[in-house]
């Protein structure tokens, strides 16, 4: 149903919801646009729309090829609507893309971070910080021979998150992607964008993200205390980069615009390079899985009957903005125990795998169980002997 925003502005359809809000095919005085109403609870919250608007000039400011634009920030006088009026992208979001593909050759992965790392070189040069970098924030623009990405969002995560009285326990954002000072309780500063973007590229490049997986505070712990796991048949220098972008200290990840300078100089080197033969423990369960649903015999289905069809279902479970709690040091310091999810070759198991771990205890128990009969057996035999 159209609706007005503003005085120059109208809604047409949905083009997708958010945690923060709708996003809208709009029509302005120069075209079509992209409009994101915010929720009416953050409308309503009156320290919100003050920040809202203190921002306002800095996030007009940003104008680079790699950022989706913010042409106007909304606040209706009668404070019904928030609103981020932006350029509109026609094509999809990087979590599409990445839904269809599974995994980018290493040239197509470091080509879209390279775009991404120019948007946030601007932003941070700006004083903005993005902090919710993520591929579902990660446009792209399919009008040339290839995608282009954009990042859109600024701002977005800051207006809405920024700690509020008696919130200053919480974490916000992303789990997957959050940066180990965050969930430390630190002020977000541009080295989390950088944690951010390289979280994207593991992910671009193996299929899935360094410490995702499982519980939120179980996620949260492995930024903290684990390191990424290798990435087999990733050249040497492309897995340096990315270690460096990954380091717990803000301080040792490089600047945006030296992330974007150091990979342009690796892509040379890999084009041609097919993506990565690789699977996750998930991919791997899920192969074994099907091998044993193709090796059992379904009943014949009785006349008439219309065979059900097993469909792909996307994972409900995947959490992609939310507010979670600091966890305190205890927590923290649980210890790296191979929590995360580790790329492996075709077939490969994981020593720590829930799979491997419950044959573990199964053999365990039949050796157990084998020397207690043994002893069984042999005190019996001894009494009998005695008789």
């Amino acid at each position: 149903m159209a609706r007005n925003i503003g005085s120059q502005y109208t809604t047409e359809r949905v083009l997708g919801r958010g945690s923060a809000g709708t996003v809208w095919l709009g029509r302005g005085p120069d075209g079509p646009v992209a409009i994101k109403v915010l929720r009416e609870d953050l409308a309503a919250d009156a320290e919100l729309v003050e920040r809202f608007a203190h921002e306002r000039r800095t996030l007009l400011g940003l104008e680079h090829p790699r950022i989706v634009g913010v042409r106007e920030l909304v606040i209706d006088e009668d404070g019904t609507d928030l609103a981020l009026v932006m350029d509109l992208v026609r094509g999809t979001d990087l979590r599409a893309h990445l839904n269809r593909h599974r995994r980018l050759a290493p040239a197509d992965a470091v080509a879209l971070t390279v775009d991404v790392a120019d948007a946030l070189a601007v932003a941070h040069r700006a004083g903005v910080v993005h902090r919710d970098v993520k591929p579902e924030n990660i446009l792209l623009d399919a009008t040339g021979p290839a995608p282009r990405a954009l990042l859109a969002d600024f701002g977005v995560a800051q207006l809405i998150d920024e700690p509020r009285r008696g919130t200053t326990s919480r974490v916000v954002g992303t789990p997957d992607y959050i940066a180990p000072e965050i969930v430390e309780g630190l002020p977000s500063r541009a080295p989390v964008d950088i944690y951010s973007l390289a979280t994207v590229l593991y992910e671009l490049l193996a299929g899935f993200t360094p410490f995702g997986g499982g519980h939120t505070g179980a996620v949260l712990r492995r930024h903290v205390t684990e390191t990424a796991a290798p990435l087999p048949g990733l050249p040497d220098e492309l897995w340096e980069l990315l270690q460096q972008c990954l380091a717990k200290a803000p301080a040792s990840r490089l600047r945006a615009a030296e992330l974007a300078s150091r990979l342009r100089g690796l892509q040379p080197a890999l084009r041609g390079l097919p993506a990565l033969d690789i699977e996750s423990e998930e991919e791997t369960a899920a192969r074994g899985d099907r091998t044993a649903e193709e090796n059992v015999e379904e009943p014949e289905a009785p006349r008439g009957a219309v065979a059900l069809v097993r469909g792909s279902v996307s994972d409900p479970d995947r959490v992609t903005h939310t507010r979670m709690r600091v966890p305190d040091a205890e927590e923290l310091a649980g210890g790296a125990n191979g929590t995360a999810r580790l790329p492996r070759t075709p077939g490969q198991r994981r020593a720590g795998s829930a799979r491997h771990g419950a044959a573990e205890r199964r053999r365990r128990l039949a050796m157990t169980l084998g020397a207690v009969l043994l002893a069984v057996a042999l005190v019996v035999g001894g009494v009998l002997a005695l008789a």
